[in-house]
């Protein structure tokens, strides 16, 4: 079968690659459709690495997916050839401790599409477990379905700020994260979310979100707007999502007393400044996450009821054999981008 395979830093490939074979019992093979580029995939194929996850042996890229079954393995039941379906990337060990704990996304031994050494699913196949593989409602696109995947980080983030109706809300950073957090936490519940940015094209982006506040912070003081919208008080629910550790300056600042505050982005350095007396004054709940755990079916039931609406942000989409385009593409970084997604022929 033909897959995009990262063959070392900086070299893409569209090439043959061993066939998965048959699904076993409880899983299923599936053609995948439509792939986003996520920002690890770019960093894999730029830098060679995320963090302690080295390329050392031509890996195939891509874990934002969905498809369609192309064969049922025993045991599976509530899938038939031919459903259209969205893939949840990460597969736990189920009997490990996380996972009988409910926390599946934490567990150390989670093999993550397109992790090294974990090849992902830019491919014309691939086996994926029936448990963590999702049916779209005939209303949701192939390319809705893969933006699930973002859409899932941006739901677990909202699932951890414990919203709760009414809430006003601030997202640091309008990248893709931080769109489908705002997003998220307008369908959780929240009467407004400002977020902030110091990309016309993207707080236009954001601004497309029903409810969103846009904020370029090059232009006003994000505590200031703050304040103006919530009648000097501050916000319920915060949420960083830029990873630039320079959000961190005013961060603690953006909150009410009693407030939450989710991390969500990753800083590239790691350590980023607490200013403790501003989290204790206001007894500020910190809460942070990684990936996502048991928000996907949610993410499908909001996106098909019309709750959030993801055409929006399906920036430009290429064909398989463009694949080194497309990533080349979101490597330059083009401001009016949210998702460059490929299809797989």
């Amino acid at each position: 079968m033909k897959a995009v395979v990262l063959e070392k830093k900086g070299v893409i490939n569209v090439r043959e690659v061993p066939d998965p074979g048959k699904p076993g019992p409880g899983e299923l093979l599936i053609a995948p459709h439509t792939v986003g580029i996520c920002g690890s995939d770019l960093h894999y194929y730029t830098h060679g690495r995320v963090g302690k996850y080295i390329v050392e042996q031509p890996m195939i890229l891509g874990h934002e997916a969905s498809g369609t079954v192309l064969e049922v393995g025993e045991g599976v039941t509530g899938f038939a050839v031919g459903d259209r379906i969205a893939m949840e990337p990460g597969i736990p060990d189920p009997s490990s401790r996380a996972s009988r704990l409910g926390m599946y996304n934490v567990d150390p031994a989670v093999r993550f599409f397109a992790t090294p050494p974990i090849d992902g699913c830019l491919s014309d196949k691939v086996i994926h477990p029936a448990a963590f593989t999702y049916k779209l409602p005939d209303n949701v696109t192939y390319g809705e379905g893969a933006l699930l995947e973002p859409l899932a980080v941006g739901m677990w983030s909202a699932t951890k700020a414990h919203i709760k109706p009414g809430d006003i809300g601030v997202v640091t950073g309008s990248g893709t994260i931080g769109l489908m957090t705002a997003a998220s936490a307008m369908a959780g519940g929240c009467s407004k979310v400002l977020v902030s940015d110091v990309s016309d094209v993207k707080l236009g982006l954001a601004a497309q979100i029903p409810g969103v506040v846009p904020v370029d912070i090059r232009k006003e003081d994000l505590i200031e707007r703050v304040l103006q919208e919530t009648g000097g008080w501050g916000a319920d629910r915060v949420f960083e999502a830029s990873g630039n550790p320079k959000s961190y300056d005013n961060l603690w600042k953006l909150g009410a007393p009693g407030n939450t505050t989710v991390i969500v982005g990753i800083p590239a350095e790691g350590t980023v400044p607490v200013d403790i007396t501003e989290v204790q004054a206001r007894e500020t709940q910190i809460e942070n996450i990684f990936r996502y755990a048991n928000v996907y079916q949610k993410a499908i039931d909001l996106v098909a009821a019309g709750k959030i609406n993801l055409k929006p942000f399906i920036s430009k989409t290429y064909s398989m054999q463009e694949s080194k385009d497309a990533f080349d593409r979101v490597a330059e970084g083009h401001p009016e981008d949210v998702k460059i997604q490929i299809t797989v022929d």
